[in-house]
């Protein structure tokens, strides 16, 4: 048996994890969050394994942390392994264990972040501290990133780092963080391990019409709300052509070869069909998406505004960019504007890399009655800024799950919360893999 992460790393990262949990970093995306204190804990504890971590600014309060482990190998390219320490919000009325307790009650740890993703920054410093009490030293360097930032624009974290600090990235090519390596039950006894080798690209919309302000019992041919409904009722009805990247093509192949079918791509709504609860992996990805979320007009019942506003979440494929941009022009027409409020890329990463292989082969070992799938995230991660510096992004994140518990729905939901056990093996497979990578 290869050598693997200590014991007291096991209980470290669920200590870690409802610590981290405890620290809110409430990210309402006005600017009011506060991550220094999460990142000063990262920092502590990263110190104490005899790394040199620095913590890094745009605003006051916005605090990133990164450090660099180095490796045996000087050739060989760096690895960045990157966590957020910020979170959505969470009313605590609505949840049956304090959202920021971080308690830890008949082996699952509670509160918001325990997935999304403060679960991820707890396993990176487990295992780091783990290698220091071993003398372990991966092959590549590997620089760790923990963010502020990523549940809003980024501004204050990835983008911030990878504008203005790239040096602390220097020779890094790819990049691994959230959102795969998890378990995926599919109702009938098998478990797929979906890993991340893409995601679509973030079009957060801002619309507006404009029109003649005036009394409402008059006639009023150039309403803007009007207008502005119209638009909205073509988006949220628009159906989106099918379109496959390589990586959702990669998806499909591999789970059709899981459920012994034939692999019919000029068919897709059948093999989807064919593949039950599977589907879900990669429905998200086979087409762009633009989703009514907001709406503002008005200030009173008989005054016709003179202007409404209206914001939309679209997502794109890789390289479908131009084509979601033309949709959008022809939908709103011409009575109503729209721009991007925030942009970001579309990225997609080999599956046949030598990573890739490495996190799959990690996983097995561990889980070896698992079935190792990539797929295509349908929303977006700091991987998006970390590509400006060149870097290839994953989504690895290992979990080993019970039947029963919904993984998507804890991304941003109520009861956010993660087993003691998924803690234990997502530690020793994170660790399998950087030692290998």
């Amino acid at each position: 048996m290869a050598e693997q992460a200590d014991g007291q790393a096991l209980d470290e990262v669920v200590t870690f994890t409802s610590d981290l949990i405890r620290i809110d970093t409430t990210n309402r995306g006005g600017g009011d969050c506060r991550e220094r204190p999460a990142a000063e804990y990262a920092a502590a504890r990263l110190a104490e394994a005899g790394l040199e971590p620095t913590l890094l600014e745009r605003t006051p309060g916005r605090t990133n942390v990164v450090a660099r482990v180095e490796g045996t190998d000087p050739t060989a390219g760096a690895l960045l392994l990157h966590g957020h320490l910020d979170v959505v919000p969470a009313e605590a009325a609505d949840w049956s264990v304090h959202s920021f307790s971080g308690e830890v009650r008949d082996g699952i740890v509670w509160g918001r972040g325990a997935v999304d993703m403060k679960d991820m920054d707890a396993m990176i410093l487990a295992v780091v501290r783990s290698w220091a009490r071993q003398g372990v030293r991966p092959r590549r360097d590997v620089v760790i990133a923990f963010t502020a930032d990523e549940e809003a624009s980024a501004e204050d974290g990835s983008g911030f780092l990878a504008d203005e600090h790239a040096g602390l990235f220097e020779g890094c090519t790819e990049g691994v963080s959230e959102s795969g390596g998890f378990t995926f039950h599919d109702g009938a006894g098998r478990q797929i391990y979906p890993i991340a080798a893409g995601e679509r690209g973030t079009a957060w919309l801002k619309l507006t019409a404009r029109g003649r302000a005036g009394h409402g019992s008059k006639v009023n041919r150039d309403n803007a709300v009007t207008r502005l409904a119209g638009a909205i009722a073509r988006i949220g009805a628009h159906e989106w052509p099918l379109r496959l990247t390589p990586t959702v093509r990669a998806a499909l192949t591999e789970l059709a070869a899981v459920y012994g079918i034939e692999t019919d791509l000029t068919d897709v709504d059948a093999l989807l069909d064919k593949l039950g609860p599977a589907a879900q992996l990669v429905e998200p990805t086979i087409r762009n998406s633009a989703n009514p979320t907001m709406l503002d007009a008005g200030y009173k019942v008989n005054v016709i505004p003179g202007e409404a506003v209206a914001h939309v979440d679209g997502r794109y494929l890789p390289g479908a960019e131009d084509e979601f941009r033309s949709t959008l022009d022809r939908l709103t027409g011409p009575d109503v504007e729209w721009e991007f409020h925030h942009r970001e890329v579309a990225l997609q990463a080999p599956v046949d890399s030598p990573t890739f292989a490495r996190m799959r082969a990690a996983v097995e070992e561990f889980a070896p009655e698992g079935h190792v799938v990539p797929f295509c995230m349908s929303g977006g991660t700091d991987a998006k800024q970390f590509s400006r510096l060149g870097i290839t992004g994953y989504g690895f994140t290992p979990l080993k799950l019970p039947e029963g518990y919904d993984y998507g729905a804890m991304y941003h939901g109520v009861d956010e919360r993660v087993p003691v056990e998924a803690l234990h093996f997502g530690v020793q497979v994170l660790d399998r893999f950087l030692r290998t990578a």
